[in-house]
């Protein structure tokens, strides 16, 4: 049996990065706190993982790239963390009058961007557009970013920050982003690459009128201040891992395979949980809730139902033996496959595709994005198959919503592997199956995730990797604005994880703003 005291100053539902952001944070105030992970292992969605049966290559199964976690986070916990750069952003294949093109963009280099650029559209005038547009997002970056881990000001705070950029303001908040995208930038392929950004996680398109693509925009272009994403060296397991450590390093307890199954509200919050079949019972003052906020609101008596938003997301996780060679002769596949390789993510056919997808009909030609996290950090692979050239891929791809899978998982989760697997080979000069390892079975070394999976596997609610369609950066409700943004029904059970606002993609804010909150209260 587990030696679990019966008070805690805070419990922890939940050992996801977010919940051990928090943890940390508190330990090392001083709180007693206790964090219950239902899985084998900490991470939630941040986890690296030994995917492929007899092969030492672990991969970061379920996200992949770090640009939302402050530098402040990480030297407050003092985390032994590298991210780092990929010497490629962005290659996108394109196919012209039956030739292979391609839009190059160097992380190290304007000049071969700028050139990339001429090559394919003709002119200077495209490239001066894009510079234009991304100019927009990083004074939006500059005037938010450093608010994240406050309290929340409210919209007209916020929008005093860009008395000296309202056409930035504008761009995000008051407006479609296509008609941004659209008024910039000609191209069907930049425009494509450029919006691409805003559809991750969610469906929705250039024009949807509750402005979801723009608040998914945000968080995918102010990370660190300049919407750079970096690659987690060791994998993600080794960023929530360390994050881990720190919180026990201070003091927290985890208790992981515990599974909590009640929480009730009180001036002491109960909170039950089970563990190998062993009912456990204990109290704590505050209670953060690293689960989806639908979740937690199960676990609660007599709480209200909160619906859950759709999720719309492909994952596929491949180690290959050597990289594909490309059509478009002019690069080497090392350049293509380090940064962000688009599959048909033009942005007329991004339209195509989720007009099929808010239909219920899985897209043709389905849009995705691939990267090697091998080419820029190799320790994940074990020292031979790093010497024998292996190198991993995933890929992430959207408009593909809950509902296409909610009936026959198992069959349509193939049919659109099948597609997405049709829709790299179009670009290469071999087919990628010939480029894939083996396993310790024979098996080739892919595996496929779809919202339901992702909804089985790590309790995300309809498959939302966020929890919830992502939030705005400043408060709109008055009753919000000086809060915190992680504030429930309930006076002293606060959400952690990604539902709560400003939280989504691995960042740690909620994590460190839940924290703040509980810290605030006992000021108070």
């Amino acid at each position: 049996m587990l030696n679990i005291k019966t008070k805690y100053d805070v419990v922890i539902v939940g050992g996801g990065h977010n919940g051990l952001v928090s943890a940390a944070y508190l330990a090392r105030a001083g709180l007693s706190v206790l964090v219950l992970e239902r899985q084998a292992q900490v991470g939630g969605a941040a986890v690296s993982a030994r995917v492929f049966k007899g092969v030492d290559a672990r991969l970061s199964r379920y996200s992949y790239l770090v640009s939302m976690l402050p530098q402040k986070i990480v030297d407050d916990l003092g985390l032994r963390f590298e991210a780092r750069r990929r010497a490629i952003a962005a290659f996108t294949p394109v196919v012209r009058d039956g030739k292979h093109h391609a839009l190059f963009i160097s992380n190290e280099s304007s000049q071969a961007a700028a050139e990339s650029f001429r090559e394919l559209t003709g002119s200077d005038e495209e490239y001066q557009g894009y510079l234009r547009f991304y100019e927009l997002m990083a004074q939006f970056a500059e005037r938010t970013w450093d608010t994240l881990l406050e309290p929340l000001m409210s919209r007209e705070q916020m929008k005093k920050r860009f008395n000296d950029a309202v056409d930035s303001w504008e761009t995000v908040v008051e407006k479609p982003l296509g008609e941004t995208v659209e008024r910039l930038l000609k191209d069907d392929a930049v425009r494509g690459a450029v919006f691409t950004d805003a559809k991750i996680g969610v469906l929705t398109h250039p024009h949807d009128p509750t402005l979801r693509q723009n608040r998914t925009y945000i968080y995918h272009v102010i990370g660190g201040g300049t919407g750079e994403w970096r690659v987690p060296a060791g994998g993600m397991g080794a960023l929530t891992g360390e994050i881990a450590r720190v919180a026990q390093v201070n003091g927290a307890e985890i208790v992981k395979e515990a599974s909590v199954t009640c929480v009730v509200p009180g001036a002491q919050v109960e909170v039950e949980f089970t563990r190998e079949g062993q009912v456990y019972r204990t109290q704590a003052a505050y209670v953060l809730s690293n689960a989806a906020p639908a979740v937690l609101y199960k676990l609660i008596p007599n709480a209200p139902a909160i619906e859950t938003d759709e999720g719309s997301v492909f994952k596929v996780n491949m180690l290959l033996k050597r990289l594909p060679h490309l059509k478009a002769e002019r690069y080497r596949s090392e350049q293509a496959f380090t940064g962000t390789f688009h599959i048909n993510e033009t942005y007329s056919g991004m339209q195509a595709s989720y007009d099929s997808a808010a239909a219920g009909k899985i897209p043709e030609f389905p849009p995705g994005e691939i990267y090697c996290h091998t080419l820029t950090d190799n320790s994940i692979l074990s020292p031979e198959l790093a010497a024998a050239g292996y190198q991993t891929l995933t890929l992430f791809g959207v408009d593909m919503p809950y509902r296409l899978f909610r009936e026959d998982n198992e069959r349509r989760r193939q049919v659109v592997l099948e597609r997405y697997l049709q829709g790299i080979n179009q670009y290469l000069g071999e087919p990628i199956e010939e480029c894939l390892a083996v396993d310790a079975d024979g098996q080739l070394c892919i595996e496929a995730k779809s919202p339901v999976d992702i909804e089985r596997e790590l309790n995300m609610p309809r498959g939302h990797i966020f929890h919830n369609d992502m939030s705005w950066v400043f408060a709109d409700e008055p009753e919000m604005v000086g809060r915190w943004g992680v504030e429930t029904d309930y006076p002293n059970i606060f959400l952690c994880g990604a539902g709560a606002m400003r939280g989504g993609c691995v960042s740690g804010i909620p994590g460190h703003n839940a924290a703040m909150k509980v810290l605030e209260c006992l000021k108070a």
